[in-house]
């Protein structure tokens, strides 16, 4: 079955930056575009960035661009997100996901926390 294992959250001070990394197994991640979205406390999920399988074509939700920087490593059934100059509105759990908006996102990971607090 489909299975997506977020990790790489964590405490950072505003302007830090953190590496998120998610795993994948379950499914032809090497042919599959790969999205990062994101759920702040008390609000509905954000897609952030997608990436597609060959890694030619990355979007961004215009929050993050600039600061974000999506990647994957078909050879290691992995995807990054790369957060810099991070911000106390980029507080959220992050989940790797392999579905669309009309899925809601579905299937996704667990999701791994990001604080961004002084």
């Amino acid at each position: 079955q489909v299975q997506l294992v977020e990790s790489g959250g964590g405490l950072v001070q505003p302007g830090g930056s953190l590496r998120l990394s998610c795993a994948a197994s379950g499914f032809p991640f090497s042919s599959s575009t790969m999205r990062w979205v994101r759920q702040a406390p008390g609000k509905g999920l954000e897609w952030v960035s997608t990436i597609n399988s060959g890694s030619s074509s990355t979007l961004y939700t215009d929050s993050v661009k600039g600061r974000f920087t999506i990647s994957r490593d078909n050879a290691k059934n992995t995807l990054s997100l790369e957060m810099n100059s991070l911000r106390p509105e980029d507080t959220a759990v992050y989940y790797c996901s392999r579905g669309t908006a009309g899925s809601g996102y579905f299937p996704r990971g667990q999701g791994t926390h990001v604080t961004v607090s002084s």
